[in-house]
């Protein structure tokens, strides 16, 4: 394992974050040396600005939270999103699409959103607690096809938390080099360490100061 604060992307998604609460994430994920912040795409200037000189990421989400925005606005978010500095983009996938069936389309968007993140990384919210266990293994497979880099649990905003039932289920999906980030749900030490010895390369967390401050190896 890589040290643990490393697994973690210290989050705040809330829609009432404030400036303050920025610069209280930030201070936080660089005292900590967290592997990024993730947060909503109107904060990554002020994010890169706290973070600079660190090697903490930025991250930001898209198509946050249903995933229901055409293929062109999230690209369009990407672009924004990147000329702006940011590292990282989780982007939300349509799950109507995929239990439609309509892999084609999913495949698609992802890819076109790859290309958009030009080299950068692209973590896939396949929102597990809203599919079937065939599904959750479906759209892990097409997101490895496209070209993504992760594939990840849950937003946190629809029903469903990271479990290690699901992370096992999407490593035996894996390929092309991809890795699963675990987030929603994650309060504890323990929880963190079940889904990490699971298979998950990364942790999405608000709590991950409690996270690291519990650690026995502290």
């Amino acid at each position: 394992m890589k040290p643990l604060n490393k697994y973690i992307d210290h989050t705040n998604l809330k829609p009432t974050a404030t400036r303050a609460d920025m610069e209280r994430l930030c201070a936080e994920a660089r005292e900590w040396d967290f592997a990024s912040v993730c947060v909503n795409p109107c904060n990554i200037p002020l994010c890169k600005e706290l973070l600079a000189g660190s090697d903490v990421l930025t991250c930001t989400v898209i198509g946050f939270p249903l995933g229901q925005n055409t293929t062109a606005v999230k690209m369009a978010e990407v672009e924004d999103a990147y000329a702006l500095g940011c590292d990282e983009f989780d982007m939300v996938i349509n799950v109507g699409r995929l239990k439609d069936g309509d892999t084609e389309y999913v495949k698609g968007e992802i890819a076109a959103v790859v290309a958009a993140a030009r080299g950068r990384t692209v973590k896939v919210i396949i929102e597990t607690g809203l599919l079937t266990d065939e599904e959750k293994a479906l759209a892990t497979r097409l997101s490895c096809e496209a070209g993504a880099h992760f594939v990840k649990t849950c937003t946190g905003v629809s029903p469903g938390v990271a479990t290690v039932s699901d992370v096992e289920i999407m490593k035996q999906s894996l390929s092309g080099g991809a890795v699963i980030k675990a987030s929603a749900g994650i309060r504890s030490y323990a929880d963190a360490i079940s889904l990490i010895e699971a298979g998950a390369s990364r942790i999405g967390t608000s709590a991950g100061i409690s996270i690291m401050e519990s650690a026995p190896e502290r």
